[in-house]
């Protein structure tokens, strides 16, 4: 099996991926009421938040969709800056949603001052963005952007998509007055995919009453009231939960600090290597701590690469859509190390020597 350096899925240990073998046990047994409410505890720990943590049986999409139905009463300011961007407004067409569009272009941030622009122009109960752009390896400058939102609309409630950066990237919902922050289990979280995770203030919830066709699978207030039981409407993901609470317990002994600190190593070694012999795509001062998106300046074959990398235990990814071949990217999150990097690396330049 190749060692992942793609955005996701990532490494999941032996020892997390066994403790998805304990005995099955009910959801609505004690048992899992104290699995369940064990893992509330320590996902507000690691996402570093008083508010309610929902967990989801379904990929970061799911609860992505489930805060769009559950949230925009009126009208939705979203943000894109690359392709997961224009899959939530994809899906917020899909959902009948009126929508206003903020297009930044792919490789380039969104500026807060260009977003409260937008805010104040329109009529917008909600604003929706991602934080780190997996196709383009952006990271938006979220804590700003959340506080220029605040200032000129503070009552909009603010959705953030941060599949591939929580858990790897320090964020502060509370502080930063984000409502709604999404993720899922496969990137930041190195568990296998299957899960994802919300967390929801309760001006989000608020908002949610007033809001008369949520949906059911993912309707924030039916979570809200079996999560305060330490239930889940539908039956969950159990063995995967399981995992859960095993990975947490690793990520709390490792300390949020220090994990965050190797996320950052790690991205200064790729992109300082790419520097040296390609070139980056996203802008300077913008670049991702999780997935470095390289322009293929060489125009190396892609797929004959990861052929060769294939042979030493290693893929990475091509680029995403319309950058297939243009760029390819290297994912340095989850439990990924700095000296697994390196390797990787090492690989490459044997490779380019040939």
């Amino acid at each position: 099996m190749a060692r992942l350096f793609i955005p996701g899925p990532t490494e999941v240990e032996e020892e997390i991926l066994d403790a998805q073998s304990q005995p099955m046990i009910g959801h609505r047994q004690q048992a899992f009421v104290e699995l369940f409410a064990r893992i509330q505890g320590k996902l507000q720990q690691v996402f570093q938040t008083r508010q309610r943590v929902f967990v989801a049986a379904s990929s970061g999409s799911g609860l992505w969709e489930g805060a769009l139905r559950s949230t925009v009463r009126r009208r939705l300011l979203l943000c894109t800056c690359g392709a997961f961007g224009e899959r939530w407004l994809e899906m917020a067409h899909a959902n009948g949603l009126e929508v206003d569009h903020l297009a930044t272009p792919w490789g380039q941030a969104h500026r807060p001052e260009q977003v409260a622009e937008a805010l104040q122009r329109g009529d917008h109960d909600t604003l929706a963005l991602v934080h780190n752009e997996t196709s383009t390896g952006v990271e938006n400058p979220l804590q700003q952007i959340m506080q220029a939102a605040r200032q000129v609309r503070p009552e909009v409630v603010t959705l953030v998509d941060a599949v591939s950066s929580a858990g790897g990237v320090d964020i502060q919902p509370d502080a930063w007055g984000i409502d709604v922050l999404v993720t899922s289990s496969q990137k930041c979280f190195a568990l296998p995919p299957g899960l994802a995770f919300a967390v929801v203030s309760e001006r989000a919830l608020q908002r949610a009453q007033d809001v008369p066709q949520r949906g059911w699978y993912f309707d924030f207030l039916l979570l809200a009231r079996y999560l305060d039981r330490h239930m889940t409407p539908a039956t969950p993901a159990i063995s995967l939960l399981y995992a859960l609470d095993r990975r947490l317990d690793r990520m709390l002994q490792e300390g949020l600090p220090a994990r965050f600190a190797r996320h950052q190593t790690m991205a200064q070694i790729t992109q300082a290597w790419a520097q040296e012999r390609f070139a980056l795509f996203a802008e300077e001062g913008f670049r991702s701590r999780t997935v470095t998106a390289i322009r293929n300046t060489r125009q190396v074959d892609v797929a004959d690469l990861n052929r060769f990398l294939a042979q030493k235990g290693m893929v990475l990814a091509n680029g995403y859509g319309q950058l297939k071949d243009i760029t390819f990217r290297i994912g340095h999150m989850g439990q990924i190390q700095p000296q697994d990097v390196r390797r990787l690396l090492e690989a490459i330049d044997e490779y380019l020597a040939r």
